[in-house]
């Protein structure tokens, strides 16, 4: 009965992407059957989507966006979430507890004072404005502070007696033994900015500049599809395939890590 149900779970959450990935090729007259093998099968969606929007600059921004951007949450997650573990200074405890609060706060709260914030930069219609605004992540904070805190600190005074700075304690030492947590912080950054199309859409207008979301969002709802709901879903296959790969190759350590961050003070 336990597997059953566990397969039934499963099967709630796979099935919509099955279908979609059906539905994507299949013939327009076959979309209102909810099978799982394609109906009339055919690649026309998808000839559609690569001859209407210039879907490879598309990756290729989101790609290097999403790249850069994860390194940037990486490094400054490390580095914080060290200080909030390993220092003793006043407020220490009163930041973490801001940052957690950062956390509750929806992203449109901050939407338009970062929006004027690139105006004034003049970074509109640049990646900068795609980076930097998410280059720090509560989240990454919060995890890399967990896992720090649960490393002896014998190993750092170690690290201290043998000559090493900080900044080499830190991703020399302490990053190695905290993978799984760094692929955790990975995956889910990863998959924030590759889907992330709101902010996209608010600062970047110029279509060489377009992420592959921001692109997608615009081409469904902008008439370039027009109206045709397999291209539509097309679409949305080739933005959620990279993450769904990135996902089953390094789903052990992500589950592995989101199993062993429990809090702790």
């Amino acid at each position: 009965m336990k597997y059953f149900l566990l397969a039934l779970a499963a099967l709630t959450f796979v099935y919509p992407f099955i279908w979609m990935l059906s539905a994507s090729l299949s013939a327009e007259s076959g979309l209102g059957d909810l099978t799982l093998l394609p109906e009339q099968f055919t690649w026309n969606n998808y000839v559609t989507v690569f001859t209407k929007i210039p879907l490879g600059r598309a990756f290729l921004n989101s790609a290097f966006v999403a790249i850069i951007t994860t390194g940037l949450v990486l490094i400054t997650g490390a580095m914080v979430g060290y200080a909030l573990a390993r220092y003793e200074f006043v407020g220490r405890d009163w930041i973490f507890y801001a940052i957690i609060f950062t956390m509750t706060l929806p992203f449109q709260i901050t939407l338009i004072p970062n929006y004027i914030t690139m105006v004034r930069l003049g970074w509109i219609d640049t990646y900068l404005a795609l980076i930097v605004p998410f280059s720090l992540s509560s989240l990454a904070v919060l995890l890399f502070r967990q896992a720090f805190q649960s490393l002896p600190q014998a190993l750092i005074d170690a690290a201290r007696i043998d000559g090493a700075g900080e900044l080499r304690i830190i991703f020399q030492i302490l990053v190695p033994n905290v993978l799984p947590t760094v692929l955790t912080i990975t995956i889910l950054t990863f998959m924030g900015l590759w889907n992330e199309a709101l902010w996209p859409l608010i600062v970047i207008r110029d279509e060489s500049t377009m992420t592959m979301p921001q692109l997608v969002t615009l081409f469904s709802v902008g008439g370039r599809a027009e109206g045709q709901l397999g291209v539509k879903i097309a679409a949305a296959v080739l933005l959620a395939v990279p993450v769904v790969i990135l996902y089953l190759f390094f789903q052990k350590h992500f589950i592995r890590s989101m199993a062993s961050s429990g809090l702790k003070d």
